[in-house]
């Protein structure tokens, strides 16, 4: 059941304890990129997992290889080379003040990858599952190449290929549009994690009933996709920025399938819960084969995200069935 993952990594420095940027004297130092925190979640779970990337040939490259490795995911496809790693900048936020993300990722050793770094043939053998997402398509034109010969490889050898599709405007600068880029990589897609608002900015797809529906969305994206199976999202309520309510939703062709809303009161951390739901999602449905148990697992994966600080979702199939099961009562454990 081998996962393997693409995509940046970056160091993130957070501020302690609540502070301003305008008011930190130091920063936390962790590491994190969207698709190597799913890769770290499905490593945790025990499910083999290797992830694919570029680090500078430094120590700072080495840094983040050992993080990697700490956590059991496999680093024999990372790629050495380029002359920096890329940085973000994290403000957590409190009640109505919002979390605020400052990046530094400019000219990084991913964003000046050559294809020719990823022997995919060699990366992708005996694996059961790749995962990328619309970032790394976004960063440059060698990054976006090397994803589709990630997911035309992937698709040749009989891989199931997913996605979350996630837009970020801030990214798109190498001289392609998304909807030029996206849907060349998507119709190599078996699962994707797509919203109202991703399916219009990356394929000008939009609701075309009275409701306005998702349901309308994912049959359109399916009609024009025709190899995606699966489409997925979350529902986020958002009383403020310590406390929030999160569920899933997947169309499987036929039906909507949905799970109810956990809440999540004294957020710790937010970053990384997406993330947090696809590695759930992927295990459920490598381990379940149900989309529902699958669905579920997911959600209640990404909600315990929210109680972990940093990238790596850091709890167990244990903790999260549990939560599955209804229990949410964080009540201590001797």
């Amino acid at each position: 059941m081998k996962v393997i993952t693409f995509g940046e990594v970056m160091m993130r420095l957070s501020t302690p304890n609540f502070s301003r940027f305008s008011q930190a004297t130091q920063f936390d130092i962790n590491f994190g990129g969207g698709e190597a925190n799913v890769a770290s979640s499905l490593a945790i779970f025990g499910i083999p997992a290797s992830h694919a990337t570029r680090f500078p040939n430094n120590d700072l490259g080495q840094a983040a290889t050992a993080v990697y490795k700490k956590y059991g995911v496999g680093t024999e496809a990372i790629a050495y080379g380029g002359d920096r790693l890329g940085i973000y900048f994290v403000e957590k936020g409190s009640a109505m003040r919002p979390s605020k993300v400052v990046y530094d990722r400019a000219n990084s050793s991913f964003a000046t990858l050559q294809p020719s770094d990823f022997n995919w043939e060699e990366i992708l053998k005996g694996a059961t599952w790749f995962h990328f997402t619309g970032i790394s398509p976004a960063i440059s034109e060698g990054a976006a190449q090397a994803c589709l010969e990630a997911v035309q490889t992937a698709s040749r050898l009989g891989i199931k290929v997913s996605a979350d599709v996630g837009y970020r405007s801030n990214l798109w600068k190498w001289g392609k549009r998304p909807n030029e880029v996206m849907p060349q990589l998507i119709k190599y897609c078996d699962v994707i994690v797509c919203s109202k608002g991703d399916a219009a900015d990356m394929f000008e797809i939009k609701p075309n009933d009275e409701k306005g529906s998702f349901k309308s969305v994912c049959k359109q994206i399916m009609e024009r996709f025709p190899k995606v199976k699966k489409i997925l999202t979350t529902k986020r309520g958002q009383i403020s920025a310590s406390h929030n309510t999160l569920s899933g939703r997947a169309w499987d062709g036929t039906q909507m399938i949905e799970t109810e809303a956990i809440d999540i009161p004294d957020i710790v951390d937010r970053i990384g819960g997406g993330d947090a739901f696809m590695g759930g999602y992927i295990y459920g449905e490598l381990t379940y084969q149900d989309t529902q148990k699958a669905l579920e697992f997911a959600v209640a994966a990404s909600a315990l995200k929210h109680t972990v600080e940093g990238d790596f979702n850091l709890v167990s199939v244990q903790e999260v069935e549990a939560v599955m099961a209804g229990d949410v009562s964080g009540r201590l454990k001797r």
